[in-house]
């Protein structure tokens, strides 16, 4: 009869694992099985300290009544496994108010385990450390001859255990529901984040965009009429004026640019484009490229290329490049008198660690090697407290030399991105102010194959005295929907000698368009207009290569994507506005000998 109760209350309690209608159910379950006038838990308060009142039979006492836990008849309770038979008189069997000569039944007391409750942390129970038990007591009825049988304290003591496992049961799910719960709320505000954060770089990026096409027109207008103009019969004064306009507009222009890289730098956006490319003739275009300005100050630069730096390699030709001019262009910013050198050699294997960088670890391999460049300057030093500073975007020491020469800030710090795109490591060195400074950078790059240097996958830049002057009776098609850049382009293009008809719309270009035209310019970065499409119907109109023109993509923005898109529509030359006369007189050169040139990004 006691396993068949047994049976029933431990169904009846273990069906479900809300703790509260597990304790309450035990209270109804046993109080109907063993005909109980009252049946009370004590639970331990979050002290530990006391027990309290939490739930009891019939609902007629004062739940939240509590006791001290070390009372004498709890003690002797919990020091035992068994149902202990109690005096109807203690502080904890005080269930109900007897009135009259009524005479109290039986009443015994049993242990509950908390079993483990150190590893939950439940809302309204201690977190104990040691083994800690919850009070049951069970009254018979009054004025009752009825006495505890054992079959009956076996029921009790089993229960009890079963209590205890169905709690701890009920703990583990309210912990994991907590912690489901509290996983779901971080989950939704990550994802919140993550789509603000979405939000804000499309924003960001889309705002860019914009920014880089409007201003780059206008910058376009200033930096072609401006290098117009100094061709032209002026008088120093005005010959002055000029040259400052063009050297503030390729300030701006390079501002722009550090920007732009630098966002998607930042975003993750920019990746390298690895190709093979002349390695010696990069140094070279940088030396031509510095030596006018650096003659101005009486500056001499020279150039040490290693003789054992091989000619060709294989990573971005443009990064590598941009990376050498702007430490270079520091270098001339930074020196009014004395000399500047400029070491490029492959980095043996006993000089690739440097203490100064920890995360620097180069690996050497039979398919690449690291190029070392050294610039080394007689200029105005620095502090070498000042020196990580260089490396801040926006940021710029405070010396006299640096407040006198402008710039952004941006250089350096995107040299440094750079520098670690290619997997190396840039530092600066510096004595003191008026010591001069020297700057040193690491990349890693690729051997070619050998079997296929002579079939290298570019056309050679042309050299200064190859390029021509003037372009007599060039017929050239210009296409942009912006008035004053279209202007300024046919300017550019009239002034070198070409015959130049000038469109805004795609029809009206398709209409002029004659085997006759030899080059045709065209923005394909303007609002609602497909540029690209345009140079798709041009295919389709010249089927014959020879007959065709060539095309060129006048843009603001030469990111992958529209250097991709120009590629896949048989665009055969994309240059990045604003454009000099120079420039102009550069390009056109370069596209009639090889009828095609990419501006790297």
């Amino acid at each position: 009869e006691t396993g068949r109760h047994v049976r029933m209350l431990t169904h009846e309690i273990r069906s479900t694992l809300d703790r509260h209608t597990i304790l309450k159910t035990t209270l109804v379950e046993l109080g109907r099985t063993l005909a109980l006038e009252e049946c009370a838990l004590w639970m331990p308060t979050r002290t530990g300290l006391e027990l309290q009142l939490s739930y009891t039979l019939r609902q007629q006492n004062p739940v939240g009544y509590t006791v001290p836990i070390h009372l004498p008849v709890i003690n002797q309770v919990f020091s035992s496994n068994r149902a202990v038979k109690i005096s109807p008189n203690s502080p904890v069997a005080r269930l109900r108010q007897l009135a009259g000569r009524h005479i109290p039944g039986e009443v015994v007391a049993v242990r509950v385990p908390l079993l483990h409750l150190s590893n939950f942390q439940i809302n309204d129970w201690p977190e104990l450390s040691t083994k800690r038990y919850a009070l049951m007591v069970l009254m018979l009825p009054s004025d009752s001859a009825r006495q505890w049988h054992v079959h009956e304290l076996e029921l009790v003591e089993v229960v009890a255990d079963q209590v205890a496992v169905a709690l701890s049961h009920a703990a583990i799910l309210e912990e994991s529901m907590r912690a489901r719960d509290l996983l779901m709320e971080q989950n939704i505000a990550l994802d919140l984040a993550r789509r603000e954060a979405e939000t804000a770089i499309r924003a960001r990026n889309d705002f860019l965009a914009v920014m880089n096409h409007e201003m780059r027109t206008p910058m376009h207008a200033i930096i072609a009429l401006s290098s117009l103009l100094q061709e032209t019969e002026l008088t120093p004064e005005q010959r002055l004026m000029v040259e400052t306009i063009l050297k503030s507009s390729n300030l701006l222009a390079t501002l722009i640019n550090d920007v732009l890289d630098l966002s998607r730098l930042e975003d993750g956006s920019l990746q390298l484009e690895i190709a093979t490319f002349n390695l010696h003739s990069v140094f070279r275009e940088v030396h031509n490229m510095i030596k006018p300005v650096a003659s101005i100050k009486k500056l001499s630069v020279t150039l040490n290329i290693a003789a054992d730096l091989p000619l060709y390699a294989i990573g971005d030709e443009k990064r590598l490049m941009q990376t050498i001019l702007n430490v270079v262009g520091n270098a001339v910013k930074f020196s009014k008198e004395g000399s500047i050198s400029i070491t490029a050699f492959v980095a043996k294997s006993e000089s690739l660690r440097d203490f100064r960088a920890p995360d620097f670890f180069p690996v050497q391999s039979e398919n690449h090697f690291y190029l070392r460049v050294q610039v080394k300057d007689s200029g105005s030093g620095i502090n070498p407290q000042d020196i990580p500073k260089l490396f801040t975007k926006f940021a710029q020491t405070q010396t006299l030399a640096t407040r006198n020469s402008g710039g952004s800030g941006l250089g350096l710090a995107i040299c440094k991105r750079f520098v670690n795109l290619m997997e190396g490591h840039i530092w600066i060195e510096s004595e003191g102010l008026g010591k001069g400074c020297t700057a040193t950078f690491i990349v890693k790059l690729g051997f070619p194959e050998r079997s296929n240097e002579s079939k290298l996958p570019f056309a050679p830049k042309l050299q200064a005295n190859h390029v021509q002057t003037n372009f007599p009776g060039l017929k050239v098609l210009v296409m942009d929907d912006n008035g004053v850049s279209r202007s300024v382009t046919k300017g550019l293009l009239a002034h070198l000698g070409c015959d130049v008809t000038a469109v805004s719309l795609i029809d009206e270009l398709l209409h002029v368009i004659s085997q006759e035209h030899k080059v045709v310019f065209m923005d394909v970065s303007m609002p609602g207009i497909d540029g690209y499409e345009l140079a798709v119907r041009i295919h389709e109109k010249f089927t014959k290569r020879h007959e065709r023109p060539v095309l060129v993509a006048l843009t603001g923005s030469i990111d992958k994507i529209t250097k991709e898109n120009c590629m896949r529509v048989g665009v055969d030359g994309v240059i990045l506005k604003p454009v000099s006369v120079d420039k102009m007189r550069s390009v056109l050169s370069e596209l009639l000998e090889h009828r095609d040139l990419f501006e790297a990004m």
